[in-house]
């Protein structure tokens, strides 16, 4: 274990090394976070100290959506996800990248790790949700953070698409693989733009843009600055993952990023069978062989427990399938479309690399020659990056891992047997471009521009060229109120706010020549024709296009030429795919997307498409509404607690999919959206106090507090907030570590639910090993925690492997009930270690079993599967130690007694080089164990 792991329970976030570890909190008049350390490694635990207190809530979903287990809290909807993360090995790769990570940025990311769980419980304290959920805070480990990366961009990369593309081929053609291609209800609507000094007034070149991602509440990216003597940075952090890495301004550089929509992941279609002894066996390029397996128990809050089989075979874990069966030749998977079994192959889990060591690289460039280099090592996901310095220097490139494999494997679910797909050695190169000297400009917007050779399907280039066509507006020009070169930062937030909707063009035009249209359908089109085709908040005809747009949308979907993929067999409703997989696999919003390439290409005779155009101008005209856009196009932001209403916080919202303001609707099935800006940032390379951002709620995720929604109405208006730099007009708040320097009282219910904060009944400093301190279970509090110990595969003689986490919970509430049993936690420097049980052998059935004799006190032992016998040397006979200080701490105890299972051979040896004397072998209802004892007189305790 690290330093960092050994100082993680210490609540005022001082590792105890002097005043380089100690760190100040700053907030501005918007609650947003400055963080100040006399060291990085200090700085690092006092950003995770302050993702604790500010987004306690939030960094408990993202841990439980790394480990699998969000259904235990949130319910059957959960079960899906925590299904697809057992199966994918996330906290498995996790684990393997942090092992990998270079030592220095081990030791970072464990302090991050450290702040956190030193700030959970108070975080939890503040934030209601736990107790909505019933949810006690958890601990988290130092690989946690990458964990936490991984699944937030496991499906970045729309692997789902190809089975769509599978679908659309196997019913219409495999020449109509890609007839869908657009950017697909996984769509991002990144915008990102750099102008170069010569087209600003200060000179120095801005940054600019928004990531469109899911509207989460608490957001998905957390505004922060961090600063330490190495580095003093501003951006956009992604709460749970040390430093800033998409978006942030450190000084002399400042960066931005999009998706670049490359393809870096694979499906394979495997061929699995069970062997007569029940091992799992798959068909590779060389013949049939043994493939790792294993199940694992995924806990449902209200519903009955479900058993997930998780396989892994070379080219990667099985996602999709079972294997069926129970002897040799039964197989399955194979070429059956309807029980598929596929596999998922992608770069972090092949190469134990998820590029973490870039991080802290990036808080320490100074150029953008310093920023270029680090991108070189970036992994996951895939981005094009704009970014410049203060002496002018500028940066457009792809930055990411693209696996080197044929270009089949980008289109379709390929044979995992067959060699020819195999990925090779080494990756494709990254491009890069200069920005256009003429125009001073660079533009990223998931467009197939710089990373086309990287990916199949790109976003719609009308985004990129709408913000091309602003950005060299002429002087005096006009264009929705920009005037025009020289730029200034404040100019920006007319870019963000930009609502023309350049993919109505082809519905509008045959809405033009639609032939024998009613008078009323007459007067829909003419004003229609009229319409300057933006999104506006206020506009009724931009309603009125919609609802145009949605009746074609469903009309696509009716016709002949679509119905073998909208019809009985929509492979949305197709059991072969799990459900999380199910929106990319949805016919109607695919058609909404595709909807300019259906209405152009040919498809549909030319005939069949006015005719369609013009029926729905009949129906709409029928039913005539005039309300705003803005009424019906309101957010719907995803929240992880069932049944949480959002407040309503801001007025009608402008914007569509395809214009600069990405609020993504789904054409053909809603009008409100769950996709936009997630962030606005300005970085200005003159003066960064001129910088600027918002985002959708608030710096803080605690419902109620003053910061929770206070940025709602800017950014709802489309204004920005401003960067604030300078100390002195920045609030030192009482979170700084001068102000913590002793234990915090805890709550009455932080103390009974966080282990680490519970009274001890025994504390013991082993030399070399740490201080060992237990503290009594809470059944319902450490339910999970003691179900994910017992239920493994090295604890089998402990006879729970197949027990619920509710049957954990009452054993241990029913051992809490006996005055003569008790169960403790061992916690090595507040980590826990082991589960730690006593008895009285003559109030046990165990005594029934052989003399009983005065001063006899039995003892169970498990070591905890995280840290494990080989994690310290002599770690399981430092934990003994500890215990029997306990234990004989008490003179009237004078002879421990343990009763392992009689095959647990390497459980006796251990006794016996502890000083235990063996016993006979006893029959137990559960096991045939042997007996085994250690007196005080063997240790020469009198």
């Amino acid at each position: 274990m690290t330093t960092a792991d050994v100082d993680s329970e210490r609540p005022n976030g001082r590792s105890g090394h002097g005043p380089a570890d100690d760190f100040e909190v700053f907030r501005d008049d918007w609650g947003i976070p400055h963080l100040k350390a006399g060291s990085a490694l200090a700085l690092a635990r006092a950003q995770g100290h302050n993702a604790a207190l500010d987004r306690a809530w939030q960094l408990e979903t993202e841990r439980h959506r790394v480990l699998g287990t969000t259904a235990a809290y949130l319910g059957a909807e959960a079960v899906d996800w925590d299904r697809f993360a057992r199966r994918a090995r996330l906290a498995d790769t996790a684990r393997r990248c942090y092992d990998r990570l270079a030592p220095e940025t081990a030791a970072w990311v464990s302090a991050y790790v450290a702040g956190v769980n030193a700030g959970l419980a108070d975080g939890a304290a503040r934030a209601p949700e736990f107790a909505a959920a019933g949810l006690a805070p958890g601990r988290w480990e130092p690989w946690t953070p990458l964990g936490v990366w991984l699944s937030t961009h496991i499906l970045f990369a729309g692997f789902p698409t190809k089975l769509w593309r599978e679908e659309v081929a196997r019913r219409l053609g495999d020449d109509r693989a890609t007839l869908f291609a657009t950017d697909g209800p996984g769509t991002s609507g990144s915008n990102g733009w750099l102008l170069t000094g010569a087209r600003t007034t200060t000179g120095a070149p801005v940054i600019a843009g928004d990531p469109h991602r899911f509207i989460e509440d608490p957001g998905v990216y957390q505004q922060i600055r961090l600063a330490c003597p190495e580095f003093d940075v501003v951006g956009l952090a992604v709460p749970g993952v040390p430093g800033i890495a998409h978006f942030g301004h450190a000084g002399g550089v400042a960066w931005a990023i999009t998706n670049a929509m490359a393809d870096y992941q694979d499906l394979y279609r495997e061929q699995l069978r069970r062997t007569a002894d029940g091992d799992v066996e798959a068909l590779g390029p060389d013949g049939w062989y043994a493939v790792h397996a294993h199940t694992e128990t995924v806990e449902v809050a209200g519903g009955e427990p479900e058993t997930v089989e998780v396989v892994e075979t070379d080219r990667g874990p099985v996602i999709i399938g079972d294997v069926t069966g129970d002897v040799t030749g039964d197989v399955a998977g194979g070429e059956a479309p309807d029980a598929p079994v596929i596999s998922l192959r992608y770069p972090p889990r092949v190469s134990g690399d998820l590029g973490f060591d870039v991080l802290p690289a990036l808080l320490r460039a100074r150029t953008v020659a310093d920023l270029d280099t680090a991108l070189d090592g970036w992994v996951e996901p895939v981005n094009v990056v704009l970014a410049a310095d203060t002496t002018g220097a500028t940066l457009h490139r792809v930055a990411g891992h693209v696996p080197v494999r044929p270009q089949a494997n980008r289109l379709r679910v390929v044979p995992a047997h067959d060699p020819a797909y195999a990925w090779h050695e080494g990756a494709e190169p990254t491009p890069r471009t200069e920005v256009d000297p003429v125009t001073g400009t660079a533009v990223m917007a998931n467009e197939r521009g710089l990373a086309a050779p990287l990916g199949i399907e790109f976003a719609p280039p009308h985004r990129a060229r709408r913000i091309r066509e602003l950005l060299g507006t002429p002087p005096g020009a006009g264009a929705r109120g920009l005037t025009g070169p020289p730029w200034s930062s404040a100019d920006m937030a007319a870019v963000h706010t930009d609502t023309r909707l350049a993919s109505s063009r082809q519905l509008l035009s045959l809405l033009a020549w639609a032939p024998d249209l009613g008078p009323d359908a007459e007067r829909l089109r003419d004003r229609l024709l009229l319409w300057d085709r933006h999104m506006d908040a206020d506009s009724a005809d931009a309603t009125l296009y919609s609802r145009l747009r949605a009746d074609v949308v469903h009309r696509l979907a009716a016709h002949p030429a679509l119905r073998p993929v909208t019809g009985d067999a929509d492979p949305w409703r197709s059991p072969a795919y799990p459900p999380l997989f199910r929106p990319w696999l949805a016919a109607v919003p695919r058609i909404g997307y595709a909807l300019e390439t259906l209405l152009t290409v040919g498809l549909l005779p030319y005939e069949d498409r006015l005719a369609i155009v013009a029926a729905s101008a009949e129906a709409v005209a029928a039913t005539p509404a005039e309300s705003p856009w803005g009424q019906v196009h309101r957010v719907s932001p995803w929240q992880a607690l069932p049944g949480a209403t959002p407040e309503e916080v801001w007025p009608g919202l402008a914007g569509d999919h395809d214009c600069v303001l990405s609020t993504s609707s789904v054409p053909g099935i809603t009008d409100l959206f769950a996709r936009g800006p997630a962030a606005r940032y300005v970085w200005d390379l003159a003066r960064r106090e001129d910088s600027l951002w918002v985002v959708p709620f608030g710096a803080s995720g605690v419902p109620g507090s003053a910061h929770h929604r206070d940025q709602s109405e800017l950014w709802a208006s489309g204004r920005l907030a401003p960067v604030t730099t300078d100390w002195n007009l920045l609030h030192r708040t009482e979170e700084s570590t001068t102000t913590m320097t002793t234990t915090p009282e805890p709550t009455a219910s932080a103390a009974s639910t966080v282990p680490a904060l519970r009274p001890a009944v025994h504390e013991q400093k082993v030399e070399g090993f740490g201080v060992v301190r237990l503290v009594p279970v809470d059944p319902a509090a450490d339910a999970e925690l003691l179900h994910g110990w017992v239920t493994e595969e090295r604890a089998r003689f402990w006879g729970m492997a197949d027990h619920t986490r509710e049957q954990v919970r009452e054993i241990y509430a029913f051992v809490d009930s006996l005055p003569t049993h008790h169960a403790y936690l061992a916690l090595r420097d507040g980590v826990p270690a082991a589960l730690f049980q006593t008895y009285e052998p003559d109030a046990d059935p165990v005594g029934e079993c052989y003399d009983v004799q005065p001063g006899d006190f039995g003892i169970h032992l498990l070591i905890a599967p995280a840290e494990g016998e080989g994690a310290v040397k002599g770690y399981t006979d430092a934990l003994l130690t500890a215990f029997i200080g306990y234990v004989f701490s008490d003179p009237a105890h004078l002879r421990v007694v343990v009763e392992p299972d009689a095959r647990n051979e390497k459980a006796l040896a251990r006794m016996v080089r502890v000083g235990f004397e063996l016993g006979p072998e006893i029959e137990k209802p559960e096991k045939t164990a042997r007996l085994a004892f250690l007196t005080r007189a063997a240790l020469g305790l009198v």
